[in-house]
């Protein structure tokens, strides 16, 4: 039998407990999750990719079944690599689900053999954005309750340049 390969992509600019959350529980539905971090060449990023990587391995370390790689281009030729069988993609609400929809949709005709999985956040991380994550850090505000401690400490490093 062979394994159950997911991919999770993303920018994670910066990787939040909304992600985490994600990572977490889809880890437990399939025997290897990639979290496939974009390198987002079309996104002025906060962080740069080697900072976003280290984030999100640091964030991922303890769970055992999870990769954390780079990737750039179209999803579905990163599947095809890594001999996925499923994207798996965080849904918080129904302007992320039309958006996820209809890239499912088109993720689907060009590689029919990849499902898309919609998870639903729990609902104490369901309002967490990265790009409000990035405003509020921005602005000085408290972001303790949305990140994890590393990612605390990058936001932190960033805010004192």
């Amino acid at each position: 039998m062979s394994k159950k390969i997911a991919i999770y992509s993303g920018t994670f600019d910066p990787m939040t407990l909304g992600h985490l959350d994600i990572v977490s529980r889809s880890a437990k539905l399939f025997d290897t999750l990639i979290i496939a971090v974009a390198i987002a060449h079309h996104k002025q990023t906060m962080f740069s990719l080697a900072e976003r990587l280290t984030q999100v391995r640091d964030a991922c370390k303890a769970t055992p079944n999870v990769l954390v790689l780079p990737f750039d281009g179209l999803i579905v030729d990163f599947c095809k690599s890594h001999n996925a069988t499923a994207i798996v993609r965080g849904v918080r609400n129904s302007t992320d689900l039309d958006y996820e929809a209809q890239m499912a949709a088109m993720n689907q005709k060009m590689l029919p053999s990849v499902e898309t999985v919609f998870l639903l956040p729990t609902p104490n991380v369901q309002c967490i954005s990265s790009t409000l994550v990035r405003e509020i850090s921005k602005l000085k505000g408290d972001v303790t309750q949305m990140v994890s401690p590393n990612v605390l400490a990058a936001l932190a490093a960033q805010g004192a340049k």
